[in-house]
């Protein structure tokens, strides 16, 4: 018989992960991002950008004003943050 052995990627696999750009640095610890998405108007089927603003967890306080980020969802580590960071894909 053979055990089937999860790793900790396939665990993690059903989280949201979102690329957005960083606003705001001013709480500690903390870095709020800003994700655009491009959908099409459900009646008049134009493309129109949503923004949607993001509170995120940063440990060492990595990301910087404008950088553009990758963050991941988890568990509530606040009232509001309900993300992580990731990594910093670009200065």
């Amino acid at each position: 018989m053979e055990q089937l052995v999860e790793s900790t990627d396939h665990v993690r696999g059903n989280r949201k992960e979102r690329v957005g750009q960083v606003v705001s640095v001013k709480n500690s610890k903390t870095i709020i991002v800003e994700s655009e998405t491009r959908v099409p108007h459900p009646r008049f089927r134009k493309i129109v950008k949503q923004i949607k603003r993001f509170h995120a967890h940063d440990e060492e306080s990595v990301a910087k004003l404008g950088d553009t980020v990758l963050i991941m969802e988890s568990r509530p580590l606040s009232k509001l943050k309900r993300w992580r960071l990731v990594e910093v894909i670009a200065h």
